[in-house]
Formats: structure tokens, sequence, C-alpha cells
């Protein structure tokens, strides 16, 4: 390829983007890529950058390329392929199981559906293990056979999952609808103003720090996350928490802003202080949707995980509600 082919630019929709700062001047791209990007090797970064996924300020570029103060690095990961996807043998916690719907409890740390950097271990794999494809919806695709949605990797409890189409429109119309409804517990820091509320507000991508969302003034989507104080211990506070709508990160970039971050979380409760937690103190505990066959109302519950409840007990807290 010639030179001047490859400084064309290229019009892609990056599923990231990176802003180059001071500290990086003069850094070589697949070297910044692989130090703030741990799941992507210097090998991957560069075989990314021959076919044209990772662009600089929407220029093609070589891997040697030297970066500048301001530089936007956008990173387009390809979808993985069918054949990268292998059903696995992994334990599933299932809570309900009937032809049309299955309902999983997700341990914390266990990623929803394959992406770059983790082809296996997730729950699709899990499901395909524990199914096959032929027992799953088809809606999702390939990547999200069955999911009618989903929890972040570091967040545990209930997700409903489809076993054939219908029931994944079903699902994902009371989603919208929001006759499916979804109550999360929440450990969070210091104890909100009001005992309940609702914070609505407009979420997107963070403009600095485009890994993470944040509350915009303008340009984001409308979230609407609702909670209620269930136990208040002065450093923290047990929140019922429960959505109206469905953005990414909803609850922990909403929960931020009111000043109330959930604890343990990575990315939205830095310099916080610390807490015998290795992750955020996020629980999705209740599930209640309209079966799609039968019509009946069904709720389904996860009891608080073990790292959650030892957290409550070390403030005092009681547990047993949530058991």
């Amino acid at each position: 390829m010639q030179a001047n082919e490859r400084k064309r630019t290229v019009s892609l929709i990056p599923d990231t983007v990176f802003c180059v700062d001071d500290l990086n001047t003069g850094e070589r791209v697949d070297t910044y890529l692989a130090s703030v990007e741990p799941d992507l090797t210097r090998a991957r970064i560069q075989k990314l950058i021959g076919a044209g996924s990772i662009l600089v300020n929407g220029n093609n570029i070589r891997s040697s390329h030297r970066l500048k103060a301001g530089d936007q690095i956008a990173v387009t990961m390809p979808e993985p392929l069918l054949s990268d996807i292998k059903p696995e043998k992994i334990d599933l916690d299932i809570v309900y199981e009937d032809s049309d719907v299955v309902v999983i409890n997700k341990p914390a740390g266990m990623v929803v559906h394959p992406s770059a950097g983790h082809y296996s271990g997730t729950l699709v794999n899990a499901l395909l293990g524990h199914f096959g494809g032929d027992d799953l919806s088809t809606i999702g695709g390939v990547i999200r056979p069955g999911l009618v949605h989903r929890l972040d990797k570091d967040t545990s409890g209930v997700m409903a999952v489809a076993r054939n189409d219908k029931t994944h429109q079903s699902l994902s119309e009371q989603l919208k609808s929001r006759e499916m409804s979804r109550i999360y517990l929440a450990l969070v820091k210091g104890t909100p103003k009001n005992r309940e509320g609702t914070v609505n507000a407009l979420i997107g991508r963070a403009p600095a720090h485009r890994k993470r969302m944040a509350v915009l003034q303008s340009g984001g989507r409308e979230s609407i996350t609702h909670y209620k104080i269930l136990q208040e211990f002065g450093k923290v506070s047990l929140l019922e928490v429960s959505l109206s709508t469905g953005r990414t990160h909803q609850i922990r970039v909403s929960l931020q802003h009111i000043n109330n971050p959930v604890v343990g979380d990575p990315v939205y409760s830095r310099g916080i202080g610390k807490f015998p937690i290795n992750r955020q103190a996020l629980h999705a505990w209740k599930i209640t949707f309209i079966h799609p066959t039968d019509k009946r109302t069904m709720t389904f519950d996860a009891p608080l995980p073990k790292d959650m409840t030892d957290l409550l007990h070390s403030f005092g807290g009681d547990a047993s509600p949530y058991k």
C-alpha cells in the first residue's frame, strides 16, 4: 500500500476513543495502546492497525506512528466469529428453567458475552455448553444467543435468558414497556440526602475518558434511576435501586452523580477509601416479568452474594432479608 493510500480518512464508528495527553507525546501508538488496554497485546494491536481498525484523528497509521498531545485514537474491535465461540462446561446457577425461559444467577467476574479479549469463560459459552445453540433464541445474533439484557462483568445477580425467538421478543417488549422490573441492591459511600429519590439524567460517553460513561449536559440518552435507603451506617448505606431505562453503567454513574458512588467500583469510586471487596458492590436482586406463554407474573431473586454479605455485616448490617 502506498503512503498516500494509508493516510486517507476512513469513516468508522469506534468502540473506544482514547485522547492522548502531554505525558504520552512521542510514544508509539502500539506501545501506548498496550499500556491503556491490557487485554490487547502489541501483536494484536499491530494486526488491528494493518486492518484499518485503529485510526488516529480519523486516519490510518503505522504501528510506529508517534503520538502528539490531543490525538484521538479510535479503536473498532471486530465482532468475534462463530468459530471463536465454543460451548464450555461451566457451572450455571439456574434459578428457574422451562421450555421458554431460563433465569440465571450470574456470578461477579463473569463476562456476559464474547468480545475482544473475552472469547471464553463467558455466560454465552456456558449457555451454549448447557443448552446448545439450537435451544436458545437467535435474535441476539451469534455472540448473544438467548440474551435479552446484560449485566456488567463485576455485577452479580439474576438475568433472564430466552430459549426461543417468541420469548425473546416478548421479554424485549416488556423491557421497553417497563412491564419487566429489575431491582438491585447497592452498597454506596455515605447516605443520600433523601430517603427515596429519582436520578433523571442524560448519560453518554465521558468526553475525556471514552471508556467511561458520565452524566452530560447535552447529547446523552435519558436515564431514570430510582433508589431508596434500606439500611444506613454512616460510612456506607444499603440502597434498593430500580431502573426505568437501561443505559450502560446506569446505576453506577447515577449514584456517583449524587455523590454516593457504589463501594468498590474501580471506575466510578476511585479515591473514596478502601473497603474489603474486590468489585463494585452491586447485585441484581430481583426480576419480575410476564411469562410469554402462560401469562403468569413471575418474580425471581438471587441471594446477596457472600462478598456483599460480609461487607454488610462488617458495618453491623442485617443481610437476612436478602437471603
